[in-house]
């Protein structure tokens, strides 16, 4: 009599297949920890140009430095607010934020990032960016606050929210608003008759909401991004601040990159701003659009008005050094 042969049943089968496909996928070879993880703050959300710039400066960087370098993005203030972003990334503790005028706590001619009724345009912005001034302010970033340019941001002309219109200085008296923690804001708001209040841009939508401030004052896709026309009826056009920030990195975090990852690292920042410049152009005109639609009344104002009255006391306000500057810049 012939022996029978046995078939193994077909779930005992395909259990042997999975494991012997488990075992080859555990063999392969393991990917790779990146050699340097740069860990970046932001104080916008997800929707905002600057995470979006952010998050293409992370995909070349990692493509380009074949996964030697990875960037890691926190919005909306999950890792720390500005000011302590720039601490924590002098401690090393993280490593890359975007800044302005809040710099001036390290070094006073980062005020030119936001000076009020300085700038009339964005052509006078790049003139300063690329001229002597934005040279300086570069120079002083790495030796007074240890931070290193890899570009800049147009953030669009500044304009003041509140919920009842703003035509002239003289309507301010009294409004709560809320600036950041930046000299030149607290003196100009001061002089126009308002009582600023320093305070981190997180907390602005829920204090407008109780009532503890009463105004803010933001380009519009910051106003957009953050829900302000929820909590705020009135946009009134003051523009008194044309400004831009620096995305940056510790200089620290850079210098410990080899040479050829310090020239990907620089040329992707490049990148990163010509990036960030077409989706700021694309998307300033649409977010005025977007803030009508949701409810947000536009208010002409008195502008010669603001400028009258605070142009002295923002003068007054800034060292004799910065007040040379700042006569030459008026001249030209």
């Amino acid at each position: 009599m012939k022996n029978k042969v046995r078939t193994a049943p077909y779930p005992l089968i395909f259990a042997v297949l999975v494991f012997i496909i488990f075992l080859f996928v555990n063999c392969g070879p393991e990917k790779k920890e990146p050699e340097f993880l740069m860990r970046t703050a932001l104080l916008v959300n997800e929707d905002h140009t600057w995470y979006k710039a952010f998050a293409y400066f992370a995909e070349i960087v990692e493509e380009r430095s074949k996964g030697r370098i990875k960037v890691e993005l926190y919005p909306s203030e999950q890792l720390a607010k500005e000011i302590e972003a720039i601490r924590l990334i002098q401690a090393e503790v993280i490593d890359m934020t975007a800044t302005g005028s809040t710099l001036t706590n390290w070094f006073e001619v980062a005020t030119f990032c936001e000076l009020p009724f300085l700038m009339r345009d964005s052509t006078d912005m790049n003139r300063y960016i690329n001229g002597p001034v934005g040279k300086l302010m570069e120079e002083e970033m790495i030796k007074k606050a240890g931070l290193r340019a890899l570009g800049h941001f147009e953030r669009g002309p500044r304009h003041l929210t509140s919920n009842r219109p703003i035509r002239h200085p003289d309507d301010l008296k009294g409004l709560i608003i809320r600036v950041p923690n930046v000299p030149a804001f607290v003196t100009t708001w001061s002089a126009l008759g308002a009582k600023p209040t320093p305070m981190a841009f997180s907390e602005v939508f829920t204090s407008l909401q109780q009532g503890t401030i009463e105004a803010q004052e933001n380009p519009f896709a910051m106003i957009h991004n953050a829900g302000f026309s929820e909590v705020q009826k009135y946009l009134n056009l003051t523009g008194h601040v044309i400004s831009w920030v620096y995305p940056v990195v510790g200089e620290k975090q850079f210098q410990k990159l080899p040479p050829d990852l310090q020239e990907i690292f620089l040329q992707a920042g490049k990148e990163m701003q010509h990036y960030e410049h077409q989706l700021y152009l694309e998307n300033e005109k649409n977010v005025q659009d977007e803030l009508k639609a949701e409810g947000m009344e536009f208010i002409e104002v008195d502008k010669e008005a603001f400028i009258k009255k605070s142009e002295k006391a923002i003068y007054e306000s800034l060292s004799p050094e910065i007040q040379k500057i700042y006569k030459e810049l008026k001249k030209e």
